[in-house]
């Protein structure tokens, strides 16, 4: 009776007390991410792309922006003037004039977004002081590029257009041609947007120019003009984060049998690695409870001898 109450705690102890000083320790694992890189976005009232011809065979380019931004920015200049040298007695020509001509870009690492707005504008073009290019109510673009959706763009038109002076219609299936004797001729295309799987660009008005005003050394002026210009890019997609660490907790491991190893572990294992920093705990702690089951075994045989 008292020899089977001193061995079977010893051998129960010994039994559950190596399995736990072999628990593993809590891990760490990678994951996370860095943020995505930032959407790009743009913006501009109007570009001007020109080649003046004066009397004298001389060319001088006209290349010029009003408002052109780039994210994140906001402009708000409502006049623009340029100097060409011999055109108009030296002094500057007014390419444009509104009430209203304002643009702006944002962009972040979720979303890119840029707009342009004019309202009552008119253009103007050298050897033409008088006499307007074109004069518009309003017209807008906008563009909209964020992380998950397809970008969108839009443009708008809105009011009365007027071109050498007089009213046109803006038809939305082509180009508008409006020719004017001995001044001129301008081609309107209208609203128009375009868009991929990462970007958006929208121009509210784009106009052909070839005009021969044969007025203040003018010979012929000939290019592009683009009003309320918007365009965007779609954020990148951020990815993995190496230096980005998460805890792990451990997981529970149940007592094991005599002659088993612990789950997860095999015995080829074991061998291989020769046991980890825990190893030492373990050989010590079983060697104190093999003492103690000794002596316990001792103390009993006195016992039953007396």
């Amino acid at each position: 009776m008292n020899s089977n109450a001193f061995r079977m705690p010893a051998a129960a102890l010994l039994a559950t007390g190596a399995v736990a000083l072999l628990t593993a320790p809590s891990a760490l694992a990678t994951g996370g991410g860095p943020s995505g890189r930032e959407g790009k976005a743009g913006a501009v009232v109007l570009r001007a792309d020109l080649d003046v011809a004066l009397l004298n065979t001389v060319h001088v380019p006209l290349k010029t922006e009003l408002n052109e931004v780039s994210a994140p920015e906001t402009a708000g200049k409502t006049a623009l003037t340029v100097t060409l040298d011999g055109v108009e007695g030296g002094n500057a020509v007014s390419v444009l004039r509104a009430d209203v001509a304002n643009s702006k870009a944002t962009a972040d690492d979720r979303r890119a977004e840029a707009e342009a707005n004019l309202v009552n504008a008119k253009v103007h073009v050298p050897g033409l002081p008088l006499l307007s290019l074109i004069q518009v109510e309003k017209v807008s673009s906008k563009a909209v590029c964020e992380a998950g959706r397809n970008p969108e763009a839009s443009a708008n038109a809105l009011g009365a257009v007027t071109v050498f002076g007089e009213k046109v219609t803006l038809s939305v299936g082509g180009p508008t041609k409006v020719e004017v004797p001995k001044v001129g001729t301008v081609t309107l295309e209208l609203s128009g947007t375009r868009t991929t799987s990462a970007t958006a660009a929208a121009a509210a008005l784009r106009l052909r120019v070839s005009v021969n005003p044969l007025d203040l050394n003018v010979a012929r002026v000939e290019g592009e003009i683009v009003l309320a210009e918007a365009h965007c890019e779609t954020p990148k997609a951020p990815g993995p984060d190496p230096s980005a660490k998460s805890e792990v907790k451990p997981q529970a491991v149940a007592p094991a049998a005599a002659g088993t190893t612990a789950p997860g572990v095999s015995r080829a294992d074991l061998a291989e690695t020769g046991g980890g920093f825990l190893t030492p705990y373990a050989v010590g702690g079983g060697v104190l409870l093999l003492g103690a089951g000794a002596g316990a075994l001792v103390v009993a045989r006195r016992g039953r001898a007396s």
